[in-house]
């Protein structure tokens, strides 16, 4: 509903005056009670932000911190205005999940002047010169995982198409590389198609619709770049009768379920309540003057029907048992460096 009213009133004094209303709301209390205002501007509510907000919320509230969440809704112009609104409130830090890779380069020239830390969780920029930290996955292995996965499943040979991420953005690119890194091992495999469906499930079913369409029985497997466009590969699958080999990224509920019924063939798993919760503890850690990584690395384990059964328990069945104990997981994942541990 925020960003619907974002993009009603633009980026003017009106969005401005909603941001201070919005801020206050979620309990601007940097000053009067001493907490750590931190901002976020995520590229748009997917189902593995909407599990990363979460798992930033748990971690906010055992460390003090406000919050002060927005989402760009997929426009890059919108989360550049968020970042200025951001910047001109006066926040500690400012964690970005981008829109696009090569943006908000004038918004964080402007943060760096104003001394205020910004940290690119998830998915970054072309540039991260001035970025104070990165918390991003290993989006190049995922590529690889998923592809050598399907690779496996279609011993070598056979045809496939790719639905991909937004283009341009960090996750896309490196995935897409990761892909293609395995595709050149395997001279057997060939791509019919690619192309994105934008994350979004809706969109890929389309897409997967108009590829049936146009190469019908040709087409021996699916490689979705997140689980959200793989749930709606499988969706225009069953919608035509047909059962091809799908594999996805990110280990959500509906991927997870997807891999424990045979839906997928696997996946990988991004935890996004472990990732951007780490992500914000960095931004903590920063603002309270304490030594951090420029660069940390989320390497994601593979999700098979052998260890979904633990996967599922983490994320979905325990979910707000592994919250309570998430902001003391995130300390210790930060220590040790692996950031994918969930023990």
């Amino acid at each position: 509903m925020k960003r619907k009213i974002f993009r009603l009133l633009g980026t003017g004094a009106a969005a401005a005056a909603l941001f201070t209303m919005a801020a206050c709301g979620a309990g601007d209390t940097s000053h009067a009670s001493g907490k750590t205002q931190i901002g976020v501007t995520v590229y748009d509510m997917s189902s593995f932000i909407t599990q990363g907000k979460e798992g930033m919320e748990a971690y906010a509230r055992a460390n003090n911190i406000d919050l002060v969440w927005n989402s760009a809704g997929g426009d890059v112009s919108t989360q550049a205005s968020q970042m200025e609104q951001m910047i001109n409130a006066g926040v500690k830090a400012i964690i970005i999940v981008p829109v696009q890779a090569d943006s908000l380069g004038p918004q964080i020239a402007e943060a760096k002047a104003k001394h205020i830390p910004v940290i690119a969780v998830n998915t970054t920029l072309s540039d991260e010169s001035g970025l104070a930290a990165t918390v991003l996955p290993d989006d190049v292995g995922a590529g690889a995982q998923e592809m050598g996965m399907m690779a496996d499943k279609l011993g070598g040979k056979g045809n496939i198409v790719v639905l991909q991420g937004p283009l341009g953005s960090s996750p896309e690119l490196n995935r897409t590389k990761g892909i293609q890194n395995v595709l050149a091992k395997y001279p057997g495999i060939r791509v019919l198609a690619k192309d994105t469906a934008d994350w979004k499930r809706d969109e890929a079913v389309s897409k997967i619709k108009n590829w049936l369409s146009s190469f019908g029985d040709q087409i021996n497997g699916i490689v979705s770049e997140n689980d959200d466009m793989g749930i709606g590969a499988v969706q225009a699958l069953k919608e035509a009768g047909k059962k091809i080999p799908v594999v996805g990224i990110d280990g959500i509920e509906d991927g997870l379920r997807a891999v424990q019924s045979g839906d997928f063939i696997g996946s990988s798993l991004q935890h996004g309540r472990v990732e951007l919760a780490e992500g914000l503890a960095v931004a903590k850690n920063i603002v309270d003057g304490k030594p951090v990584k420029k660069q940390y690395s989320y390497v994601m384990p593979a999700i098979t029907q052998a260890d979904v059964a633990t996967y599922l328990q983490h994320v979905v069945t325990a979910k707000d048992a592994f919250l309570q104990g998430l902001p003391q997981l995130v300390e210790r994942n930060l220590a040790s460096g692996n950031l994918s541990n969930e023990n």
